[in-house]
């Protein structure tokens, strides 16, 4: 497989050879994350910033009341926390949620990268300024669509995200998520959310193999989850309007 971080923000600028090998030479070094693994917590101090390879992982929340709440995705070729390069202290939490391969980059790798490279750091900025487009996505989701329609966005917006780096199939990608997970993103129970899924498979739109997701008809689930990609902002996308 194309390495994912290339792949991803290729999607975003114009890479030369030089920077395609940059980016191949610093996600190398990989650790093996097992699921549900805290990669970095709340209020530590951070020393590297986190980079998903394989798997998948999430920012979160928890409320005082022992409550989770999940608020980002991050898929293969994803940094986990960019802006820690210039923070000194986490205001969340970072997690797998599934077997991950995640690599550590210095800070001053990341800053070296944005003043050598200039393909690269206009990359890095672009997919900075669409993780603040997905959060605003989410948020909308959450507030204005009803349960099965959220469910149904999120799937869509996962599908593109693992198309961009060759991870998903024609009608179909890998979602290692629980019920339990799947509540905690989108603010239901977990009784709430299994409903919404029998409500989407029942209406033929998704069908769940394992724990793969299978999407029969993806533009017809588009169209039920009023899903447009663009806050996406990938080049493809941007140059068909």
């Amino acid at each position: 497989m194309t390495n994912p971080l290339v792949r991803k923000l290729s999607a975003f600028a114009p890479l030369s050879d030089a920077d395609t090998d940059r980016l191949v030479q610093l996600s190398k070094h990989i650790k093996r994350f097992d699921a549900d693994k805290d990669i970095i917590r709340e209020n530590n101090n951070p020393s590297n910033v986190h980079l998903v390879m394989s798997g998948l992982a999430c920012r979160y929340k928890t409320t005082a009341d022992g409550n989770r709440q999940i608020f980002a995705y991050m898929v293969p070729g994803d940094f986990c926390d960019l802006h820690v390069a210039l923070l000194t202290r986490m205001d969340h939490s970072i997690a797998t949620l599934a077997p991950s391969d995640i690599v550590d980059i210095p800070h001053t790798t990341i800053l070296d990268l944005t003043d050598s490279y200039p393909a690269i750091a206009k990359a890095l900025l672009w997919a900075t300024l669409v993780d603040g487009a997905i959060l605003r996505e989410w948020l909308t989701n959450m507030g204005q669509r009803p349960a099965d329609a959220r469910i149904a966005h999120l799937f869509c917006e996962l599908y593109v995200r693992m198309e961009t780096v060759g991870l998903a199939e024609r009608d179909s990608f890998e979602l290692p998520l629980t019920q339990i997970e799947l509540a905690d993103t989108m603010g239901l129970s977990t009784v709430h959310a299994n409903r919404s899924l029998k409500a989407l498979r029942e209406a033929g739109l998704v069908r769940i193999e394992g724990k793969k997701i299978v999407i029969p008809d993806v533009e017809r689930l588009k169209a039920y989850a009023d899903f447009d990609p663009i806050y996406l902002h990938r080049r493809q996308d941007l140059s068909a309007r």
